[in-house]
């Protein structure tokens, strides 16, 4: 509408200017053939922006404006299997890319995804769509059951209106009589008798959930394929907060991500044996880590190592008279396991152990004994702005997540060497 009365009015302006030109004289004023000039140009102005506004409206003669009745979006069947409007995450990802873009019509399948785990925002222009519940889902289902550590850990809930959880733990760091518990103590006594009272030491474990986020650029041209920008999102993201999840839990130094094993106050350092040879891992290194292995998370502990170890492994064996038994079961072989074994136990290769030689290049561990928080799964947003010359979309996603060990020191064992001290995390010393 403004439209055609701008151009009205332009038309008009014209004409009086050339009406008036013929009785121009040498008196008329500059300043009145200079306003005249920049009514004109501001006229043309309003109308250039306006265009901008106007693309993919139509206008009838009047210069009104036909609005479009064609619906917004393509009629879609919607996978019964789904729980929101879109059938893939690829198809949702498209869509928000296009409805982020300044003037572009909403696709109003977005509107209608309820319960999703959500966006920095939910403000269409800024690109804070929501992301359909199912598919923030996959995404997180996809860290946890091909990640090695996160999947095997305690998963702690966190509620939808905390930030943290905050857990009573048994402060025990003996089992000494007088010392269960953290000072539970059990008397025998004779009918009639009397104890002293005990009761149990508990402390405090606090986990505050942290960011881990990832950010990804797609053109244009990507969008376009739906299952390429699917499987970039889907796979790459996932993998990449799984890699640096996994890398928390087992070094992670508490500061703005988990408390990895190697950082804990529970851990358990054998030393080498004295003359052990650089970059060497010894049967009596495995023996002593397997005895310093409190006895009730044996049933339940892994051997994690860097691959680099497994040299070491192969040959091991244990000396019997003039020829031995081997130590290290492979996969296959032998052991007819999916993994190695050593005392029965998995040995699993994993990227996050240290290099041969170093602390954490081979560590046993019960990851049961190991808490991890995480809240509303993945977290994904878009935007159109970050790079807007480039012609791409940003695509952010973010993983809040915490984590440490249950016990937060190693345990000295009822009856033995005091120092040799017990838990369900321990590593070799660097030799």
């Amino acid at each position: 509408m403004f439209k055609s009365k701008a151009m009205n009015a332009l038309v008009a302006a014209l004409a009086k200017a050339q009406g008036e030109a013929a009785t121009f004289t040498a008196e008329t004023k500059l300043e009145d053939i200079t306003a005249k000039t920049n009514e004109i140009k501001n006229i043309k102005a309003r109308i250039a922006a306006q265009e901008l506004l106007d693309e993919g409206k139509k206008f009838d003669e009047s210069g009104d404006e036909v609005k479009d009745t064609t619906p917004v979006n393509t009629p879609i069947v919607v996978d019964p299997n789904k729980k929101g409007p879109f059938n893939t995450f690829g198809e949702q990802l498209v869509a928000i890319a296009k409805s982020s873009r300044p003037g572009a019509p909403i696709d109003e399948r977005l509107l209608k995804v309820q319960n999703a785990s959500g966006a920095n925002e939910a403000v269409p222009s800024e690109g804070g769509f929501l992301v359909q519940k199912d598919f923030a889902a996959e995404l997180l289902k996809e860290i946890h059951e091909t990640s090695v550590l996160a999947a095997a850990c305690r998963k702690v809930p966190i509620s939808s209106n905390s930030n943290g959880v905050k857990l009573n733990g048994i402060d025990e760091s003996s089992r000494a009589d007088g010392s269960r518990w953290g000072g539970v103590q059990g008397y025998w006594v004779n009918e009639a008798g009397t104890v002293t009272a005990s009761k149990p030491k508990f402390r405090q474990i606090e986990l505050t959930l942290n960011k881990l986020m990832a950010l990804y650029y797609a053109t244009d041209e990507l969008l376009q394929d739906s299952a390429a920008i699917e499987g970039v999102m889907s796979q790459a993201f996932a993998e990449e907060l799984r890699f640096k999840v996994d890398d928390a839990i087992y070094r992670g130094d508490g500061a703005g991500k988990p408390l990895g094993i190697l950082n804990a106050g529970c851990l358990v350092t054998v030393a080498a044996e004295g003359g052990q040879g650089a970059d060497t891992v010894l049967y009596e290194n495995i023996v002593k880590m397997w005895s310093r292995l409190i006895a009730s998370s044996r049933a339940n502990a892994v051997w994690y190592i860097n691959q680099e170890v497994e040299t070491q492994l192969i040959g091991m064996s244990l000396a019997i008279g003039t020829s031995g038994v081997p130590v290290y079961m492979p996969a296959g072989g032998i052991s007819g396991q999916q993994y190695g074994t050593l005392f029965g136990r998995p040995v699993k290769p994993i990227e996050h152990a240290s290099a041969l030689g170093d602390v954490g290049d081979i560590v046993l561990a019960d990851m049961g004994q190991y808490l991890l928080a995480d809240k509303g799964g993945i977290q994904t947003a878009s935007s159109v702005h970050v790079q807007f010359l480039y012609d791409e979309t940003a695509f952010r996603a973010t993983y809040r997540v915490d984590g440490q060990p249950v016990r937060n020191k190693a345990i000295t064992p009822y009856k033995g060497t005091a120092s040799n001290t017990l838990s369900s995390f321990v590593t070799l010393a660097a030799r």
